[in-house]
């Protein structure tokens, strides 16, 4: 059975900083490109940032030089670390895991409120 668990969400004061993790079990993490992408109340779900199993990186424009995404594979575990955050980066931040002829996975989802 695979598993996504997102952690590290909370409230922060804009220009802070949070870091999220995503822990996988039930697939050889490795093999996977990992993803972040967040929802907004009202607003469609969009990607963050993803890392491919080679640890090569792409992120949305409106977070490029704020966030950074890592990935452990001895820990199963992708990062998405959050500096300056804004009050328009709050959202519901998902984790997914992607392979080709492979299932996405997805996390349950973590909250980042970003408000004075």
């Amino acid at each position: 059975q695979v598993q996504l668990v997102e952690s590290g969400g909370g409230s922060v004061q804009p220009g802070g900083s949070l870091r999220l993790s995503c822990a996988a079990s039930g697939i050889i993490f490795r093999l996977y490109a990992m993803g972040w992408y967040r929802q907004a109340p009202g607003k469609q779900r969009e990607l963050v940032a993803q890392i491919t199993s080679r640890g090569n990186t792409n992120y949305a424009d409106s977070v490029k030089g704020r966030f950074t995404i890592s990935r452990d594979n001895a820990k199963n575990t992708a990062y998405l670390q959050m500096r300056s955050l804004k009050p328009q980066d709050t959202a519901v931040y998902y984790c997914n895991s992607e392979r080709s002829g492979s299932n996405v996975y997805w996390g349950q989802g973590t909250q980042v409120t970003v408000s004075s």
